[in-house]
């Protein structure tokens, strides 16, 4: 009879993103994880899954064939592929997290959509508290020192809200806190003349997977009057630990706090 039997949540979960991946093995269901994008990277053993598509390119057939009864996907650089899924009938979740609350709340989601919800809250709290005591440790700083954060190289392309915010919680300040409400890359575009005018004391580059040259970037004209040229305090943070809107992201924080610390320790 319908409606007799226990309802249950999905028992195959194809993810689109690095985060949804790692999200769902940190909720304790990474068996039910039957496939994921090449750039699933945590935890490692993600990477065994059957792979489906990079970040904007998918196979449909790749993920069809894997018979899905859940889907998860991010933003509208995925729109194509989850309109074609929608279309098969598939049953698709769309995330859109632009800044550090939004993450916290994509877990809670995912924890609902897949039976682990409590597993999700105590995730959350766990990140919540670990902020609480990065704030805690750098409110007594004498300095919030100026941070630019590249995100590409060509063009210039400042950080996306979450990252703006995390500067903020490791007691840096962004030199960009306007561009915050730019959900779109190419509308967080800056002038090189840009930087230079608001002179950060440390610049942190991920280049979206590609190798920082900091040479690149002292070279750029009038950038040998930028405070962090001066210092040498141009660091590479893997795109995989700020980038990927998930769990993640406390590595990053935990790498800002510690490139900052280091400033404020050479006053």
């Amino acid at each position: 009879m319908y409606g007799k039997g226990p309802v249950e949540f999905p028992k195959r979960i194809v993810c689109l993103t690095a985060e949804t991946v790692e999200s769902v093995y940190a909720l304790g269901a990474g068996d039910r994880v039957v496939g994921v994008p090449g750039t699933a990277v945590r935890p490692p053993e993600a990477r065994e899954k059957p792979r489906v598509g990079a970040f904007t390119t998918f196979r449909l057939d790749k993920i069809l064939a894997l018979t899905p009864d859940l889907v998860l996907a991010f933003s509208d650089l995925q729109k194509d592929i989850v309109r074609e899924l929608v279309g098969a009938g598939v049953t698709v979740f769309a995330l859109n997290q632009r800044s550090f609350d939004d993450i916290l709340r994509t877990i809670l989601m995912i924890g609902g959509l897949i039976g682990k919800e409590t597993e999700a809250r105590a995730l959350v709290q766990d990140m919540r508290d670990e902020v609480r005591q990065v704030r805690e440790f750098s409110s007594v700083w004498p300095d919030r020192p100026r941070v630019y954060f590249e995100e590409w190289d060509a063009p210039l392309i400042a950080g996306i809200r979450w990252v703006s915010e995390l500067i903020e919680m490791a007691g840096g300040t962004d030199i960009f806190p306007e561009l915050r409400e730019k959900a779109l890359a190419p509308e967080r575009v800056v002038d090189p003349a840009e930087v230079v005018r608001r002179d950060p004391q440390i610049i942190v580059a991920s280049w979206c997977g590609k190798k920082l040259d900091p040479e690149r970037i002292r070279a750029r004209p009038g950038w040998d009057r930028v405070s962090a040229v001066k210092e040498n305090r141009i660091y590479e943070l893997d795109g995989t630990d700020i980038l990927s809107p998930g769990p993640s992201v406390m590595a990053g924080l935990r790498q800002l706090h510690e490139m900052i610390q280091e400033y404020i320790q050479a006053r």
